[in-house]
């Protein structure tokens, strides 16, 4: 761990028993309230990725919203959403995906990326993946290259990782 993973996982708010009982929540919103520990997220992320090329940040709904479009603007490049069905205006493809409990489906405009154009997918939190390899599945459809995905938080005992299509992925903190 780096002192950075040592502060997030410090701020992090465990609640149990939400959404439902015998699940520990990790709420992220008192990382999102310390206005210091927010900019040196965005600063390692954009130190990271800075020599990676990387054209187009594409944030998963919601709180990918949040991350994605703080690093966007850092980093000086666009910002693609992936969202749940039914929310974007425009043309769009989409994919389905399996959950526990049945499927879910997240979609983005078909126009949003380019061919060979590479991005960095973000999201708060990797748990089991279906969500973050869906979307990994539809910036590959449109023939865009995933340079790495990236996490707040990683429950690295959910396994989500292999759900990436063999995607490298980088968590700022591993539970």
């Amino acid at each position: 761990m780096n002192e950075l993973s040592d502060k997030v996982r410090a701020t992090l708010r465990d609640v149990p028993d939400f959404p439902k009982e015998g699940i520990i929540f990790k709420d992220i919103t008192p990382v999102l309230a310390d206005g210091l520990l927010f900019r040196q997220i965005i600063e390692a992320w954009r130190e990271r990725y800075a020599s990676q090329n990387i054209s187009s940040i594409v944030g998963i709904e919601s709180r990918g919203f949040i991350f994605g479009a703080a690093l966007a603007n850092a980093m000086g490049v666009g910002l693609t959403l992936v969202r749940k069905p039914g929310k974007l205006p425009y043309k769009r493809i989409g994919v389905d995906y399996t959950l526990e409990y049945g499927t879910d489906r997240v979609e983005m405009h078909v126009d949003a990326l380019k061919p060979g154009e590479r991005v960095l997918v973000i999201d708060d939190l990797l748990a089991t993946g279906g969500t973050c390899g869906a979307t990994v599945a539809l910036v590959q459809e449109l023939g865009a290259v995933v340079v790495e995905c990236a996490f707040l938080v990683e429950l690295a005992f959910l396994d989500g990782a292999q759900r990436l299509h063999g995607v490298p992925h980088h968590s700022l903190t591993v539970f």
